[in-house]
């Protein structure tokens, strides 16, 4: 048995961690912090822990915990104050924030707007997309957890890119629940506000952007000029990410068909669909992805639940790779369907 941290537990993907490693045949949950809530029972804040998680949260990880692996579900800036203690114990890390997610630390600068104070550790840092970073994974010292619509947006685009039929800028329409706010409250979350609508944001200015643009280079070996608009739509879970695309020429549905099954034939939690459903995908660590051709045109897409998928269970997924166990081990379940 390995012995787990959570670094943030009382936030959204700090209780998704819990509550997903609450059941893991492999670990033990034996530290989780909070600072605003040291000393109250996790299961007192977090009632659907009851009788899974007995612990009280505590505002650092105390020796006593003895922790192999430490999940840090801190805000942007925040992680990158924690980690390098961390690493200089030689405790391995999977960081959902945003902080170490960019080899240039100037580009984490200019898009994150934070001075980055640790930046010796990021060459150290492996992409936690386990569909295309396995290998590196394995002996991974320190994790960089992806973001929610550039999970999505990877997933959905690379296979696309690397075929090098694609020609001009991916235009990205990315919806998501609620959930992928946080938990603190704004007048844009307020329910007369969102409740019956749409709302584009942060349009060509998402830090997603650079992320999704870096990461689909690298692995499909060719550029993506992405533009990216998300929206906030009245769900609490999940993203739909549509992607279109100029080909170069007209491309038969079979050549992307057979350039998508290449890519995710044998990947568990990612599956080559024709109609993607988010709620097939919610509660679950799955994604959806389709493709379609369209004479010179493709339409690519991604379904997946943001707080798991795109956050929580991605990052439970990169942990059982680094502590040699089962890539599956404690995810194996399906999205809700309704």
């Amino acid at each position: 048995m390995k012995n787990i941290g959570i670094i943030g537990g009382n936030g959204y993907t700090g209780r998704e961690l819990a509550r997903i490693l609450s059941v893991h045949p492999e670990v033990n949950i034996t530290a989780m912090t909070s600072r605003q809530n040291a000393g109250t029972k996790v299961s007192d804040l977090q009632q659907n822990l009851k009788g899974y998680v007995d612990l009280e949260f505590t505002e650092t990880i105390p020796d006593s915990a003895d922790v192999d692996l430490v999940f840090t579900a801190t805000p942007h800036g925040a992680s990158m104050k924690q980690v390098p203690s961390l690493m200089e114990q030689g405790i391995r890390t999977v960081d959902l924030s945003g902080d170490y997610r960019f080899k240039d630390f100037r580009v984490y600068e200019k898009w994150y707007g934070f001075k980055h104070t640790d930046t010796d550790n990021i060459p150290e840092a492996v992409y936690g997309l386990p569909e295309f970073y396995r290998k590196d994974l394995v002996n991974a010292k320190l994790v960089a957890n992806p973001g929610c619509y550039a999970t999505s947006a990877i997933l959905a685009i690379t296979p696309l890119v690397s075929t090098g039929l694609v020609k001009g800028p991916i235009f990205v329409d990315g919806k998501s629940g609620t959930s992928g706010a946080g938990m603190n409250p704004s007048q844009r979350l307020h329910h007369p506000n969102c409740g019956e609508s749409v709302i584009p944001y942060s349009i060509g200015t998402h830090r997603h952007t650079p992320e999704i643009e870096a990461v689909v280079k690298d692995v499909a070996s060719n550029e993506a000029d992405v533009f990216f608009v998300p929206h906030l739509v009245p769900i609490v879970r999940g993203i739909l990410s549509t992607c279109y695309a100029e080909l170069t020429g007209e491309t038969e549905q079979k050549v992307l068909d057979d350039v998508y099954e290449k890519f995710y034939g044998r990947e568990f939690f990612v599956k080559y669909t024709e109609e993607p459903s988010i709620r097939s995908v919610v509660a679950s660590n799955h994604a959806e992805v389709s493709a379609n051709a369209s004479g010179k045109n493709a339409v690519t897409m991604c379904v997946l639940d943001n707080l798991v998928k795109g956050a929580s269970g991605q990052a439970v997924q990169c942990m059982n790779i680094m502590l040699g166990f089962e890539e599956t081990m404690g995810l194996r379940m399906p999205g809700l369907g309704v």
